[in-house]
C-alpha cells in the first residue's frame, strides 16, 4: 500500500518556521520567558523545557498551508503544554500565525467553525474567570484569548473574504472578455455574411446577363445578333465593375468619411424588372406593398433580384411574375418562372443565391421556399411587417 506523502512546504513557511525557532531559542538563552518560575500554572520551571512546544509549534509552521487542520490541532497541545512551562513569547507568536493561516488556506467549513469557537473562548475566558474571582483582573484571560485565538483567526477570514472576492472578480472579468471575444467573432461571422450576400446579389445579376448573352454570341453566327449580345454584355461590365468598386471603396475606407449608396427600396424593382426585359426576360410586376419598414424593403428588393438572376439563368422561354403583396401582417414576395429543361445556353449556379435569400428572410423572422409547382419554378418569402419581429 502506497503511503501518501505531504507536499513540500513553501519556501515562505520554512522561512517563518526557521525565524521563530532562532527567535525561541535566543529567547530561551537570555533567560526571557513569559511568566516566572514561582506561577501557579507552571508545572516545569527551568530554561529549556519550554523548548518542546516551541520545536513542535516551528513544526506546525511548515503545515500551515499544506495541512493546515493538521497544524491547528498539534499547535493547540503545544501551546497549551507551553502553559505548565515558563512559556516562550515566540512559541505563542507562532501558533497566532497557525490560527490565522488554519482560517485563510483551510476548508471553508472548517474556517467558520474556527471563528465560531475562537469567539465563544474568548467570550468564556473573559466571563468565567470573572465569575469565579470577582476581581477586575480577571477579565485579561479574556484579552489574551482574544489576542491570541480570536484576534487571529477574525484577520484570517478577513483576508479570505478580499481573497475570494478578488478571484471571484478575476473570473468575472474572465468571462467577460470571453463573451465578448465570442461576440466579436459572432459579429464579424454576421457581418461576413451580410457582405457575401450584398456582393452576391449585386454583381451576380450583371455576371449572369454577361454569361448567357457572351454564350449566345458565340454560339449564334449572326453580326446583328453578336452585336447586340456585346451590347448588353458591355452595359452589365460597367454596372458591375462600377458597383463593385463602390464596394471596394466602403471596405477600405475605414475613416468613415466615404457615405455609403443608399439602401434599395421597392420602388427600385421596377427599375429590376426593367433591367430583366432588356436581359432578354418576359416578365410582368404586380406591386401592391404600401408602406414597409426599411429592413424589409432591402430583403425584398433582394429577393426579387436574385429571384430575376436565377430566372435569367436557368428559366425556359416564358413569362415571369414578379408580386409583391400585403397579406396578415406580413410582406408576401412572390416571382414564377416557367420551369424545366432549357435547349439554349444558360449559365452555371452555384446555390448560393438561394442560400442568401433564404438568411435574409430568416433574419427578419420570416419563412423562404423555393421549388418547382408544376410548371413553373416559384419563389416565395414571407416577411412580418411588425419592427419589433426583426432580428438584423
Amino acid at each position: 500500500m502506497a503511503v501518501r506523502r505531504l507536499p513540500r512546504p513553501h519556501r515562505f513557511d520554512v522561512w517563518i518556521a526557521v525565524g521563530g525557532l532562532l527567535g525561541g531559542l535566543l529567547l530561551a538563552i537570555i533567560g526571557l520567558n513569559t511568566r516566572p518560575a514561582d506561577d501557579p500554572l507552571t508545572l516545569f520551571d527551568g530554561r529549556w523545557p519550554p523548548l518542546l512546544p516551541l520545536t513542535v509549534t516551528a513544526g506546525c509552521e511548515l503545515l500551515r498551508r499544506t495541512a493546515p487542520r493538521t497544524a491547528l490541532i498539534v499547535g493547540s497541545v503545544a501551546v497549551t503544554a507551553d502553559l505548565v512551562t515558563q512559556g516562550n513569547l515566540s512559541t505563542v507568536l507562532m501558533f497566532t500565525d497557525v490560527m490565522y493561516a488554519a482560517v485563510l488556506y483551510g476548508p471553508l467549513a472548517s474556517a467558520r467553525r474556527i471563528q465560531w469557537i475562537t469567539g465563544l473562548l474568548t467570550v468564556a475566558g473573559t466571563v468565567v474567570p470573572f465569575a469565579v474571582w470577582r476581581v477586575p483582573q480577571a477579565l485579561l484571560i479574556g484579552v489574551v484569548v482574544g489576542v491570541v485565538a480570536y484576534a487571529p483567526a477574525s484577520t484570517g477570514w478577513i483576508v479570505r473574504d478580499h481573497r475570494d472576492a478578488a478571484e471571484a472578480a478575476r473570473l468575472r472579468a474572465e468571462q467577460t472578455a470571453l463573451l465578448a471575444e465570442t461576440d466579436r467573432v459572432q459579429a464579424v461571422t454576421a457581418e461576413r455574411a451580410r457582405m457575401a450576400r450584398e456582393l452576391h446579389d449585386m454583381v451576380a445579376n450583371h455576371l449572369s446577363a454577361i454569361a448567357i448573352h457572351s454564350t449566345a454570341a458565340l454560339s449564334l453566327d449572326e453580326p446583328e445578333t453578336s452585336r447586340q449580345a456585346l451590347t448588353v454584355i458591355r452595359e452589365n461590365s460597367v454596372d458591375g465593375l462600377a458597383e463593385m468598386r463602390r464596394l471596394i471603396g466602403i471596405l477600405r475606407d475605414g475613416s468613415g468619411d466615404r457615405e455609403p449608396a443608399a439602401a434599395p427600396t421597392l420602388d427600385g424593382v421596377a427599375a429590376l424588372v426593367d433591367g430583366a426585359r432588356a436581359n432578354g426576360l418576359d416578365v410582368t410586376l404586380d406591386s401592391r406593398p404600401g408602406e414597409v419598414p426599411s429592413p424589409v424593403e432591402l430583403a425584398a428588393y433582394r429577393i426579387v433580384q436574385e429571384a430575376l438572376t436565377n430566372a435569367l439563368k436557368h428559366a425556359r422561354p416564358g413569362r415571369v411574375t414578379v408580386c409583391l403583396a400585403r397579406r396578415d401582417g406580413v410582406l408576401d414576395v412572390r416571382v414564377s418562372s416557367p420551369y424545366g429543361p432549357v435547349d439554349g445556353p444558360r449559365a452555371p449556379g452555384s446555390g448560393a443565391g438561394l442560400v442568401g435569400m433564404r438568411e435574409r428572410a430568416a433574419l427578419l423572422g420570416g419563412t423562404f421556399e423555393a421549388g418547382p409547382e408544376g410548371a413553373l419554378w416559384t419563389v416565395r418569402a414571407a416577411l412580418p411587417l411588425i419592427e419589433g419581429d426583426h432580428r438584423s
